[in-house]
């Protein structure tokens, strides 16, 4: 049974940071995709990173660029994102995802087929 499981979330003032962690349990195929996406209240689920696990290939959306680094700690099977001078418009619900038998980055949705719980993110002063 794959399990996603996102923890990190919280408040922080605008331009502070903050470290999410996607830990991902029961999935055994050496490729794979983890992808971030993030939620607005009233808004489409905006997908910001994603990182292969055969390459280490990353993408990122054009909103986060420059300010969010993904990464993998295959030790731990675990996929950090790493968010800096978050603003107030970063506040949403984050979600980590698994994408199986994908090598190459994507940002469809529809490849996802395990999805965590979700972490708020709320960046305000």
């Amino acid at each position: 049974q794959v399990q996603v499981v996102e923890s990190g979330g919280g408040l922080v003032q605008p331009g502070g940071s903050l470290r999410l962690s996607c830990a991902v349990s029961g999935f055994t195929s050496e490729y794979y995709a983890i992808g971030w996406f993030r939620q607005a209240p009233g808004k489409a689920r905006e997908a910001i990173s994603c990182i292969t696990s055969s390459s280490g290939d990353t993408s990122y959306a054009n909103s986060v660029k420059g300010r969010f680094t993904i990464s993998e700690d295959h030790t731990k099977n675990t996929v950090y994102l790493q968010m800096n001078s978050l603003k107030p418009e970063d506040t949403a619900v984050y979600y980590c995802a698994l994408a199986p038998d994908i090598v190459v980055v994507t940002d469809e949705i529809n490849d996802y087929d395990y999805w965590g719980q979700g972490t708020q993110v709320t960046v305000s002063s």
